[in-house]
């Protein structure tokens, strides 16, 4: 499935429609260059999560921990490459925990994720530095759920409340 936004703001609250149906133990993967709009969309997903704390990009703290409706752990990959220092870090906990894991630049570490992790591929239109294209693959029964939800991005648009 492949979606578009044309802001930040749409990209949040289609973020904030992911969030929503999210389920405990999920983890989503998120793939894209720099700039692509990774860190705009877990802010929203987490805001559909009921996370209220600030969200930022763990760069370089590797892993921040959020509470919502369910735990949130976001990781970024893009220092920290290492098979190795990943699995000395506890990555297998946060994989197969209870909470909603959610990371970035998750190609670096394809080889850990598990089976029905949901893969978010964005990319971002170099003529205009707002439009997203978002491509799901990976969990079909999550898909099919943002299938129905997302028929039409106006509504949306009038089902989330502005980020």
């Amino acid at each position: 499935m492949r979606l578009e936004t044309f802001s930040p703001a749409e990209t949040e609250q289609l973020g904030f429609v992911i969030g929503r149906l999210l389920a405990p133990s999920q983890v989503v993967a998120l793939i894209g260059e720099l700039a692509a709009g990774k860190t705009t969309l877990i802010k929203g997903i987490c805001a559909g999560l009921g996370v209220v704390q600030t969200v930022d990009s763990p760069t370089f703290t590797l892993i921040n921990e959020y509470t919502g409706r369910i735990p949130v752990y976001h990781l970024d990959c893009y220092r920290e490459q290492r098979i190795t220092e990943w699995l000395e870090l506890g990555i297998m906990e946060y994989l197969y925990s209870n909470g909603v894991t959610l990371i970035e630049w998750a190609e670096r570490i394809e080889s850990l994720l598990p089976d029905g992790t949901l893969y978010i591929t964005l990319e971002h239109d170099l003529s205009n530095a707002n439009h997203r294209w978002l491509q799901f693959s990976g969990d079909e029964k999550f898909i099919q759920r943002l299938r129905e939800l997302t028929q039409d991005m106006s509504q949306v648009k009038q089902e989330t409340p502005p980020c």
